[in-house]
């Protein structure tokens, strides 16, 4: 089982080159639901319908994929896996960016800018005219990235999902 490394550790290996973006392997989706719900837990309160959803969204992407347009990207640094992010295919026209997360030993030293701009480089590759994305106001930092890199909010909706009120958001960026 691989434990989350260190920041200075992280910072380190990323400084030094020692990371690489690869698709999904085996033992990265349970990894990956698992630590989504752990997270989303400490962080939002979220119940466990969060890592349930997650464990869906997951298995939609194992199990009907489309290998030549829709892809997952998985951090690693040192051999520690240390987030995810999904593009699926919602349409020819429409990539759909999901399942966006850093483990925080990770965050704030550069990676997640990268990890969006591998979506987007890719969406872009497989023909897409727009990638969209929904999540919710409570993670600024998120927000603050996709803004900056151009995403437009296109809508907002109060609800209450994975035991919290919520506000969710959805972002589209044209390419």
């Amino acid at each position: 089982m691989q434990s989350a490394m260190k920041a200075d550790g992280v910072k380190a290996a990323l400084d030094a080159g020692q990371f690489e973006l690869r698709d999904l392997q085996i033992g990265d989706a349970g990894w990956i639901a698992a630590r989504h719900g752990e997270l989303y837990a400490k962080d939002e309160g979220y119940d466990a319908t969060f890592e349930a959803l997650v464990m869906r969204i997951l298995a939609e992407f194992i199990e009907t994929r489309d290998p030549t347009t829709e892809r997952a990207f998985i951090p690693v640094v040192a051999g520690a896996r240390l987030g995810s992010v999904f593009c699926f295919m919602d349409d020819p026209a429409t990539a759909r960016l999901r399942m966006f997360f850093l483990d925080p030993a990770a965050r704030g030293l550069g990676l997640a800018p990268i990890m969006l701009e591998a979506v987007i480089e890719h969406a872009r590759s497989v023909g897409a005219s727009k990638l969209v994305l929904w999540t919710h106001a409570s993670h600024v930092a998120a927000c603050r990235l996709y803004r900056r890199r151009g995403f437009v909010m296109t809508g907002e909706r109060k609800s209450h999902a994975f035991g919290q009120d919520t506000l969710e958001q959805e972002f589209e960026l044209s390419l």
